[in-house]
């Protein structure tokens, strides 16, 4: 069990966490900013060795990450993880659900020309694995009457982003999430849905390269406007410490917004832009010829009551 008392500098002491989707990333992000504020977290992926990497990295931050293989497409396995923390914690107080499908080879493509899988990808990891990790969580949380899921979204929810599946893949996220909070507000569980901005992975920086600013950028894009893979972290670190996090059940928040209303920063002091749409950012003349495509038809095509 762990015992730490919570302090300003490690709020979430004596906490217990899982992160999917940890081996890179915004996923390792995550476990890492939670690990240095104090929380033991659970960290699972299918890379065993990108896993073990992530703990690494949390173990020089002097936190503690306990790496899980898990795909989370195979059901028996996530029960193993949860009993795992069951039987050496007794305990869970977050759950960040980061696991997805790559999206790469999606962008651009016409949806009729796509192979069948991609949406079945977008399908299973995502909604049907979130659903899974909170019906598992549900019963420990419940039993503590206190506990916050946190589902990694985005706007392309409501606006087209990417490709056809990714877009079905986000909103059915927002189903679950709606509709699992709803049956766990009385029990003091919250689940929200986090929509980070364009977040600087390793992969993508290890595409970038400087652009005539001298900034990083990628397929003419100026990385400027990105977020830090621990930026998301910091939103949710600020929210489960939130003492009327209840209010905000059910709700979709970009992690722009929440550092705003919270007053938090990305590493090194700096505070990504609130983005949306670089078409509504930078104009439409502006957007990169790639990056049209990423976003194409967004502006023209956004949903009427969208979150902010």
């Amino acid at each position: 069990m762990t015992s730490a008392a919570p302090n300003a500098q490690r709020p979430l002491a004596g906490r217990v966490a899982l992160v999917t989707g940890a081996s890179q990333g915004i996923g390792r992000g995550i476990a890492l900013e939670l690990a240095e504020r104090g929380a033991v977290v659970y960290l699972t992926a299918r890379s065993a060795a990108g896993l073990d990497e992530t703990a690494a990295q949390i173990k020089e931050l002097g936190g503690q990450g306990l790496p899980f293989p898990c795909d989370h497409r195979v059901d028996a396995e996530v029960v193993a993880v949860f009993e795992a923390i069951k039987q050496g914690h007794g305990r869970l107080d977050l759950v960040v659900n980061v696991a997805s499908p790559d999206f790469t080879s999606m962008v651009g493509q016409p949806f009729w020309t796509l192979p069948f899988e991609h949406i079945s990808a977008c399908l299973e990891v995502g909604p049907r694995s979130n659903f899974v990790t909170t019906a598992l969580a549900a019963p420990i949380m419940i039993a503590q009457r206190s506990g916050l899921v946190v589902n990694i979204s985005s706007h392309g929810c409501q606006d087209y982003l990417l490709a056809a599946p990714y877009g079905a893949g986000k909103a059915a996220i927002e189903k679950v999430t709606h509709d699992t909070a709803l049956e766990l507000r009385e029990h003091g569980v919250a689940v929200v849905s986090l929509w980070p901005g364009l977040v600087l992975t390793e992969r993508i920086m290890a595409l970038a390269a400087p652009g005539p600013s001298g900034r990083p950028e990628l397929l003419g894009l100026d990385l400027a406007v990105g977020e830090s893979p621990r930026f998301s972290g910091r939103a949710i670190v600020a929210l489960y410490t939130d003492p009327e996090l209840l209010k905000r059940t059910g709700g979709s928040f970009f992690a722009s917004r929440l550092a705003r209303e919270y007053g938090f920063t990305d590493v090194g002091g700096v505070l990504p832009p609130e983005l949306r749409l670089l078409a509504d950012y930078l104009g439409d003349a502006n957007v990169p010829p790639y990056w049209q495509l990423v976003e194409r038809f967004g502006r023209g095509f956004r949903s009427r009551g969208a979150a902010s």
